[in-house]
């Protein structure tokens, strides 16, 4: 584990770092998941599940998490690859867990692509289970163009 290592609620000042993060661990994601708008519909929404790791005064990591009264989702889990296997993400998700908990969820569920093998055995490492399900979505919005 990092010393100096800091989880904390994101704050306005982390957007560049963010987005930044999340460009480079997610550089295939789809055309409709533009960092910036997803941090602007987070922050107006169960803003304090939005959580940001932080050392030598840089974002090293996020996981943003929402729940619904029923079930809670964990989204943007994300650690720099040069800060990976110390402890960071397993952090993360700990202190998601913990503060999804004292509002009353009993089940935290994500999504990881089938072939991305090895966040599907970190997330096993942690107590997660493969469940039987069918993925669905439906895009009910497109991206703004500039």
């Amino acid at each position: 584990m990092i010393s100096d290592l800091q989880i904390r609620p994101y704050l306005e000042k982390d957007q560049r770092g963010v987005a930044t993060l999340w460009r480079e661990v997610f550089p295939d994601n789809s055309p409709w998941n533009v960092p910036e708008e997803d941090i602007a519909r987070k922050l107006n929404l169960q803003r304090e599940h939005f959580l940001v790791a932080e050392t030598e005064g840089q974002i090293v990591g996020t996981a943003m998490a929402g729940f619904d009264g029923h079930r809670g989702w964990i989204y943007y889990v994300a650690v720099r690859e040069k800060y990976r296997k110390k402890g960071i993400g397993k952090a993360l998700m700990e202190r998601v867990e913990k503060d999804l908990i004292k509002i009353g969820c009993t089940k935290l569920n994500l999504q990881v692509r089938s072939s991305n093998k090895e966040v599907v055995e970190f997330y096993i490492k942690l107590g997660y289970d493969i469940e039987d399900r069918v993925s669905m979505g439906k895009l009910l919005a497109r991206p703004i163009k500039e």
